[in-house]
C-alpha cells in the first residue's frame, strides 16, 4: 500500500490554498492520512483559520481528487481544529517559499 499512499500525496501535492502559494501538503493541513489494505483512505485536515475562505471548496476537492487516485475505494475525510493550523506545521521548504526561515 505504499505506492497508493505515495500517489495520494502527489495528488495532495496538486492542491493549493487560493490565498498561499504552497500546496496544502507542505503547508502541513493534512493532519492524519491513512490507507488500508482495501484503498480505504482516512483523511484529517484542517484549514490555515476556521475562518478561511477556502472552507467551503477544499475539503470537497480534497475528497474527489483523492478518490479518484486508481486504487483508491473509498474517502472519509474530517476538517479539524484541533490542535489549531500554526506555521510550524509547514514543510521546510514551505517556510523557505514564505520567507519564514
Amino acid at each position: 500500500m505504499d505506492d497508493l499512499r505515495e500517489r495520494i500525496v502527489k495528488e495532495i501535492e496538486t492542491i493549493y490554498d487560493p490565498e498561499i502559494p504552497v500546496n496544502i501538503w507542505e503547508l502541513g493541513l493534512i493532519y492524519r492520512l491513512d490507507v488500508g489494505d482495501d484503498g480505504r483512505v482516512a483523511i484529517d485536515m484542517t484549514l490555515t483559520a476556521p475562518s478561511c475562505p477556502a472552507a467551503e471548496m477544499l475539503p470537497p476537492e480534497v475528497e474527489q481528487r483523492v478518490a479518484a487516485v486508481p486504487g483508491v475505494t473509498a474517502v472519509t475525510l474530517d476538517l479539524v481544529w484541533d490542535p489549531p493550523w500554526d506555521p510550524e506545521r509547514m514543510s521546510e521548504a514551505a517556510k523557505l517559499e514564505l520567507g519564514f526561515e
